[in-house]
């Protein structure tokens, strides 16, 4: 319950998410995600740290509990855009979204998708505020090195 995208769920709607889940244990340089692969599932650190890598780019680690990944290519049917590799022995909860809609039709369900979607909504906010800070960051380091030259 200390994983804040469970914490959204109610105790029943929890059972369900983890009758549709396995446990991944990893080891360094497992790759978890590959790049272009098609996508059913959402991941859950639990422990551990992952890398982004995009193009045999590492982009950025993740190695807080409860860091999701995955969660969009799943949710739109979509190929991966990224892979995702294990840096440190990790321990993952991989949520199979094809086996919960299954099992949870979302017709039936509105309340259960009303918090997992708005859980992914504020998720996705977070990480773009991050990212737009990043830029502006680079924009201005970018700028500096422009009028000094």
């Amino acid at each position: 319950m200390e994983v804040p995208f469970l914490e959204a769920f109610t105790k029943d709607h929890l059972d369900q998410v983890l009758h549709a889940s396995a446990f991944i244990e990893c080891d360094p340089g497992d790759v978890i995600i590959a790049e272009g692969d098609e996508a059913s599932r959402i991941f859950i650190l639990l422990a551990g740290e992952v890398a982004v890598v995009k193009g045999g780019d590492q982009l950025v680690t993740m190695d807080q509990t409860g860091d999701i990944f995955g969660e969009l290519a799943a949710l739109e049917d979509e190929v991966r855009s990224a892979s995702i590799v294990a840096v440190q022995e990790s321990f993952c909860l991989a949520v199979d979204q094809k086996f919960l809609e299954h099992v949870m039709p979302k017709d039936e369900n509105a309340p259960f998708y009303a918090a997992l979607y708005e859980f992914i909504a504020k998720l996705t906010t977070k990480r773009l505020k991050a990212t737009s800070a990043y830029l502006a960051t680079i924009d201005m380091e970018l700028r500096k090195l422009k009028k000094a030259n």
